[in-house]
């Protein structure tokens, strides 16, 4: 009994010389580590702070983007600063490092779409082909720009409909942007009779934009013959406007153009076909008109 109370007592004093030197050897490691982590997520959260304010004073950069930048900056700090506290107790960076690649692109593989979205959405906050608030055609998705993410952009149809399009969808394909430039060209086609005076009509229609305050007199307005089709003359009306007026005032100088047209005594022709009746011999008008050819 003696000889085992003895050899518990000489295996926890062994056990304990163990644990001490072990701590003797760790503790300037664990201090480093805490300090280097105290001091890491200090200037982790500086970073993040000066990125994003130095960001901030350029006027063109998105706020989406701003973040972005400031919090990836951050977590790449936070990174360095974990595999530096992992070398304060000896562990091999260089095998973790390797893991972290090879996780990297398991995870890149993955989200292979996700990141494709991502990208797009960088390019897209980059070059800026819309803003919020304009409206945009991109094919398939067009409407008023609510939102730009990083992985999808928001949209407001036309007639009031939400739609999320993937930037993917956006980025690859050619886009119209219709509130980026502040002037706009209109072309309205007006079709007079065949019978009307056509330089009459070119002269109203043209003193008519001209008294349109709306209209650019530079460049001037033009009216012109644009077609001599099956059953009228088309003049072409082309002026520019203010891009916010484009709407409201095509509609306007389409119905004024009609008016202006009429009250002159011009007709607004519609479709017209002549029937031509032919009689054959020997048959009365009224029963050889029933069996006639329509041309």
């Amino acid at each position: 009994m003696e000889a085992s109370s003895e050899n518990l007592i000489a295996a926890a004093g062994d056990v304990w010389q163990t644990l001490t030197a072990l701590i003797v050897a760790y503790a300037f490691s664990a201090l480093g580590a805490i300090l280097i982590l105290i001091i890491g997520w200090i200037i982790a959260g500086l970073a993040e702070r000066w990125s994003y304010s130095g960001l901030g004073a350029f006027k063109h950069i998105d706020e989406t983007i701003k973040r972005f930048i400031s919090k990836t900056l951050r977590y790449m700090i936070l990174v360095l600063v974990g595999i530096t506290v992992l070398s304060q107790f000896g562990v091999q960076t260089t095998s973790i490092i390797a893991a972290l690649g090879a996780a990297g692109l398991a995870i890149g593989l993955a989200l292979q779409g996700t990141l494709q979205n991502i990208a797009a959405g960088l390019m897209l906050l980059f070059l800026r082909p819309f803003r919020v608030g304009e409206y945009v055609d991109a094919g398939d998705v067009a409407g008023t720009i609510k939102e730009i993410g990083l992985f999808a952009t928001e949209l407001r149809t036309f007639d009031g409909l939400y739609v999320m399009a993937p930037n993917s969808s956006l980025w690859g394909k050619p886009i119209k942007n219709f509130s980026r430039n502040t002037t706009r060209r209109a072309d309205i086609a007006v079709g007079i009779g065949y019978n009307d005076n056509v330089e009459l009509g070119r002269s109203l229609l043209l003193d008519m934009m001209k008294q349109e305050p709306r209209v650019f007199d530079d460049p001037a307005p033009m009216v012109f013959v644009t077609e001599l089709a099956d059953n009228s003359v088309n003049l072409g009306l082309r002026y520019w406007s203010q891009s916010s007026d484009y709407e409201v005032l095509k509609s306007d100088m389409t119905n004024r153009a009609k008016s202006e047209l009429e009250a002159h005594g011009l007709s607004i022709p519609f479709p017209q076909r002549d029937v031509h009746h032919f009689y054959e011999a020997g048959l009365p008008p009224r029963e050889a008109a029933a069996g006639s050819d329509i041309n």
